[in-house]
C-alpha cells in the first residue's frame, strides 16, 4: 500500500510548537495523523548553523506531546544520522537564513532525502526559513534592495511563503513581482502558521493567513480565516 502524503506544518515562528488550541496541544495533531506508533523526529539546524539551543526548544516540545525519540541532524550528517532521518516520522526545518539551510541541504544531500520522506508519509514542519524551504521558491535573509532575486527550494507547497512581516508584507510583495505570472504566496504572521494539505489547500493556525495571488502583472490579496 502506498502512503498517503500528510499536510505541512508551515509555522511563523517557535511559538506553536507550545500553543494549546483549546485544552489540546496543537502538536497533538501528530499523533493524530500519524497513528499510535512510537515516533520518531528528526531536527535540521542547517539555516541557524546548527545552534544547540534551539534544539533543546524542539525536544522540549516534543516530550510535550510524548514523542521522546529525538535527533538533531547537523550539516555534515553522519550515516547514523542519515539513517534516522530516512525512518523519521517528524521533520522539522528550523529558521534562520533560507539560502544557507537550502545550499547546505544541497550539499550534504539531504534535500532527496525530505523529498522522499514527504512522499512515504513524515510529516514535515518549517519554521521561519524551514517554511520558506518548504514553498515553491525563496529568498535570502537579508536580501539587497531593487529586485528581489529567488531560488527555487522543495517545492512540496505550492505557495511562496513570507513569514512574521504582517500587515505591509513588503518582502513577498517583493517576491511575488519577482515570481512567474500566476503564482501564489502566502504570509503567516508572527505566533501563526498553516496547513498545506497535499490538495494544495490552506488551514490557517492561530491566525488568518494572507493569501497572494500574481495574476499577471496584478497582485491580488485576500485573508484565509479558519
Amino acid at each position: 500500500m502506498m502512503a498517503t502524503p500528510k499536510p505541512l506544518f508551515l509555522l511563523a515562528d517557535s511559538s506553536l510548537l507550545f500553543w494549546r488550541d483549546g485544552d489540546r496541544p496543537f502538536l497533538a495533531r501528530l499523533h493524530t495523523l500519524l497513528g499510535d506508533v512510537p515516533l520518531r523526529a528528526a531536527y535540521l539546524g542547517a539555516s541557524n548553523g546548527d545552534v544547540p539551543d534551539f534544539y533543546e526548544l524542539f525536544t522540549g516540545a516534543m516530550e510535550g506531546v510524548g514523542i521522546s525519540r529525538c535527533r538533531m541532524i547537523p550539516s555534515r550528517p553522519s550515516d547514523e544520522d542519515r539513517a534516522w532521518l530516512a525512518s523519521a516520522h517528524v521533520i522539522l526545518l528550523a529558521g534562520g537564513d533560507p539560502f544557507l539551510g537550502w545550499e547546505t541541504f544541497q550539499k550534504n544531500g539531504v534535500e532527496p532525502l525530505l523529498r522522499e520522506r514527504y512522499r512515504e508519509g513524515a510529516v514535515l514542519m518549517g519554521i521561519s526559513a524551514g517554511a520558506m524551504q518548504l514553498g515553491t521558491r525563496a529568498w535570502p535573509e537579508h536580501p539587497p534592495p531593487g529586485e528581489l532575486s529567488l531560488f527555487p527550494v522543495l517545492g512540496l507547497s505550492p505557495f511562496l511563503v513570507g513569514v512574521h512581516e504582517a500587515p505591509e508584507w513588503r518582502e513577498l510583495k517583493r517576491a511575488m513581482q519577482a515570481a512567474e505570472p500566476g503564482a501564489r504566496g502566502i504570509g503567516i504572521p508572527l505566533g501563526g502558521g498553516a496547513l498545506v494539505h497535499p490538495d494544495g489547500t490552506l488551514e490557517p493556525v492561530r491566525h488568518p493567513v494572507a493569501l497572494f495571488h500574481r495574476e499577471g502583472n496584478a497582485l491580488r490579496q485576500s485573508l484565509v480565516t479558519r
